[in-house]
């Protein structure tokens, strides 16, 4: 297509953005794959080449430090932006100041740093087309999608953490999605993550026996413990979800009182999942068969 870069995918590599401490990097390079990993709090990237030096030096694993940002958001000459680092959730980290009131009041602090700005389309042209690309970088994930419209090859997977607060914006996640390309989708609940177990035989890459810690993306592709779905059919998830979101959510009316959110904790340990919890939402790409 025209304006589209000729490049084709690279089915041994995955980009991992939005490291933080290396989880889900760890578990991609234990299946044999090769990592180009994002991380915009210099703090974890440095704690990243601390953790996977012989990684490094085999050159199995990339590590980008800086963050990505939407360049319509950018001034031409601009080469840093500022970033809230958060003290007590270091996931929570964004490049949002409502990201970061929203953090403040569930309990949290933030301090500015500015940081080198990343041009995702950039890396995309020098690192290649990757086979999955998982993203989780607190309100600038469609940064990452809208890069990829400047390729004719796509990721044959996809993952995104979801919108959870607007659902006119979920849908234009998932309108974005199917203008790449993406058919299928599949709604995974991150807080049960750490009760994942790999599948043997494995069914992407090399088997590796691992356990998840919170907060990890966890499986992907054609290990997903998720039914796959269409746009329509996830449009209804979602709509079920944001129900959840808003009955005994972070904004819900039962989580501004005491009982309230002893009554949400109760439940969530009689179910032994997070009520709510959030979402990541997965697509498959239209190309991939199984």
């Amino acid at each position: 297509m025209r304006g589209q870069v000729l490049t084709e995918r690279n089915d041994r590599l995955i980009y991992d953005v939005g490291m933080h401490r290396g989880e889900d990097t760890e578990y991609y390079l234990k299946k044999g794959f090769f990592v180009i990993g994002f991380e915009a709090d210099p703090h974890l990237a440095d704690y990243c080449r601390t953790r996977f030096p012989r990684e490094i030096e085999e050159q199995r694993l990339v590590i980008v430090e800086g963050a990505i940002v939407d360049p319509a958001l950018l001034s031409p000459s601009q080469r840093t932006t500022a970033f809230f680092r958060n003290l007590q959730n270091s996931v929570w980290g964004t490049l949002y100041s409502d990201w970061a009131e929203r953090n403040a009041i569930l309990g949290t602090n933030s301090e500015v740093i500015h940081v080198n700005v990343v041009n995702f389309g950039e890396c995309l042209k020098r690192y290649g087309i990757p086979y999955y690309i998982k993203v989780d970088i607190e309100g600038a994930d469609t940064a990452c999608l809208k890069a990829l419209e400047g390729f004719q090859a796509r990721p044959a997977f996809v993952s995104i953490e979801s919108e959870k607060v607007v659902f006119r914006k979920l849908r234009e996640e998932l309108d974005l999605l199917e203008r790449l390309g993406y058919t299928e989708f599949a709604a995974v609940q991150q807080g049960n993550v750490d009760s994942q177990q790999a599948p043997s035989p494995s069914r992407e890459g090399v088997y590796a026996p691992h356990s998840f810690q919170f907060g990890s993306s966890g499986l992907f592709g054609r290990e997903l413990p998720a039914a796959w779905k269409s746009k329509v059919q996830i449009t209804r998830t979602y709509r079920k979800i944001f129900l959840s979101y808003r009955m005994v959510g972070d904004s819900s009316f039962l989580k501004r009182f005491r009982g309230g959110k002893k009554l949400i904790d109760w439940l969530a340990k009689r179910l032994r999942r997070q009520i709510p919890g959030w979402y990541d939402t997965h697509a498959k790409h239209a190309s991939v068969s199984f």
